[in-house]
């Protein structure tokens, strides 16, 4: 609080965060200056709230055939604003109009795998994390676009053309395989 008449004993602090212990001085000052300040106070803890800082960095990808990781950067401990903290996972194709909710009750968390069948190999998602406690249900992120996980490509380069460069090497070439939902991406090819 700003600087409090000397006649007054006694100051409301504001602007402090929820679920936070704080200890408390005061000094004395006047026109030469300011004082050696008090004892600290007995630790105090604000009250609980309903937490309000969202996950950020929500991103994914990956991971197995019909499977969606989806992973965000914990919120720390002095946002969580009180007990039973924990992540709210919401999740739906694109386009889809209907979210899927998940809730993930580890303070630690940073990563959710959902998993189904029906989840074709590399289906964008629409995803957004949110936050809980004791208190409620607090912010959700901003959507992110996360990519569910590939599955082995299922068309075979073109083309291939070997030609004989001397009496103990062959060069082989091929068209190489453009990138899309039946591909993935391409990491690298094997010839035998």
């Amino acid at each position: 609080p700003e600087v409090i008449n000397g006649r007054t004993h006694k100051a409301t602090v504001v602007d402090l965060s929820p679920w936070v212990e704080y200890e408390f001085r005061v000094v004395a000052s006047n026109s030469v200056g300011i004082g050696e300040p008090s004892r600290p106070s007995a630790l105090l803890k604000t009250k609980a709230a309903v937490p309000v800082t969202a996950p950020t960095n929500v991103s994914g990808g990956g991971g197995s055939r019909s499977e969606l990781v989806i992973t965000w950067e914990p919120v720390p401990e002095e946002l969580q604003n009180g007990e039973g903290f924990g992540y709210i996972v919401m999740l739906r194709p694109l386009g889809s109009t209907t979210w899927t909710k998940a809730v993930v009750a580890s303070v630690e968390a940073s990563k959710y795998v959902y998993r189904n069948e029906s989840i074709t190999p590399l289906s964008p998602f629409e995803v957004k994390v949110g936050v809980y406690n004791n208190e409620g249900e607090g912010t959700l992120s901003s959507i992110s676009i996360v990519y569910s996980g590939e599955d082995e490509p299922q068309i075979a380069p073109a083309g291939p053309l070997a030609l004989s460069v001397s009496a103990a090497e062959v060069e082989v070439s091929w068209q190489p395989i453009a990138w899309n939902r039946h591909t993935g991406r391409v990491l690298g090819y094997e010839v035998r």
